[in-house]
């Protein structure tokens, strides 16, 4: 199992290894085709004088808890995060279907990978009109009780907002292990 701090997860083709690319100095291999990625890719990402290291796994699709598609085989590289990016495709035609196969297939898999924090946002915004934007963005907030980020990983916009929320689940979740190394041990006889 790999140790990264941010794990991306997300359907064949949302703009993974895009992201990874664009934020990062790895050079996943990036095509138009779903399971372009094969094997987990390691990014490290700089934001705010931090590094992060990011974690890039064959997208999920329906079923992958059961074996179906890649995934499968690589979520567990993705439990030790401290927070999960979840990239839904923008263009997709239901972005809350799509938002809604992933969270199933991290509940599927069973462990505490469905409850790790998590960031959503919304990629390819700039294949999107202003409109579409807004009402993509309005359905994956109502499907996913929280806030949604709108980011594109081509064109690099909301890129640097992304990483800092990313950031900030990190800088938490190190605190907190930090205060149970710290933490005085009861004494047991």
């Amino acid at each position: 199992k790999l140790i990264a701090d941010v794990g991306l997860v997300g359907l064949p083709n949302a703009g993974k290894s895009t992201f990874l690319a664009a934020t990062s100095n790895a050079r996943p291999k990036i095509a138009d085709y779903p399971f372009t990625t094969l094997h987990p890719n390691l990014g490290v990402v700089g934001v705010d004088d931090t590094e992060l290291v990011i974690a890039d796994i064959p997208g999920l699709i329906a079923g992958a808890h059961e074996g179906r598609g890649l995934g499968d085989r690589f979520l567990g590289h993705v439990e030790r995060c401290a927070v999960l990016l979840h990239l839904v495709d923008g263009t997709s035609e239901d972005v809350v279907d799509d938002y809604r196969t992933i969270i199933g297939e991290l509940e599927a898999y069973g462990g505490r990978l469905a409850e790790k924090p998590r960031v959503t946002a919304l990629n390819k915004v700039d294949a999107l009109t202003p409109e579409q934007v807004d009402e993509r963005r309005a359905a994956l907030e109502d499907a996913s009780g929280g806030p949604v980020m709108e980011m594109s990983g081509v064109a690099r916009t909301g890129l640097v907002e992304v990483l800092r929320r990313l950031r900030a689940h990190v800088d938490r979740g190190r605190a907190e292990a930090r205060a149970d190394r710290e933490e005085p041990q009861a004494w047991r006889p």
